[in-house]
């Protein structure tokens, strides 16, 4: 394993074990393919540079959840990168989440659905 992989790989690995309140709501809707029976991955290294919060290969979709973190600019060169791997990626906010965790799991299935019927 290349340097670089390694290091995003530790890195994944701690987002995992630390993840935040938002994250766990989340993957504990969708883990165990509890989300219409698709399998999704946590914290998953795409390419060498970027870990992805959520996602579900065999659709070749990424959930993003986004806190105040996170900026326009940096965002867009994120999505470019990895919709230039084949994924479609989708975003959340964090107060979306918390506001309204149904609506964002029932945009995800429907999406999921749309995605595996291509």
């Amino acid at each position: 394993m290349y340097p670089v992989h390694r290091q995003i790989s530790r890195h994944a690995g701690r987002l995992r074990r630390e993840r935040t309140d938002v994250e766990q709501i989340i993957w504990l809707a969708v883990r165990n393919r509890r989300l219409g029976g698709f399998k999704f991955r946590e914290q998953h290294t795409i390419g060498s540079r970027y870990v992805a919060d959520f996602v579900c290969i065999a659709a070749r979709l990424i959930v993003e959840l986004d806190g105040s973190q996170h900026t326009a600019d940096a965002d867009a060169a994120r999505t470019a990168f990895l919709e230039g791997q084949g994924y479609r990626v989708i975003r959340f906010w964090n107060s979306e989440v918390i506001e309204n965790r149904d609506g964002v799991l029932e945009t995800i299935l429907a999406i999921l659905v749309e995605q595996t019927k291509r």
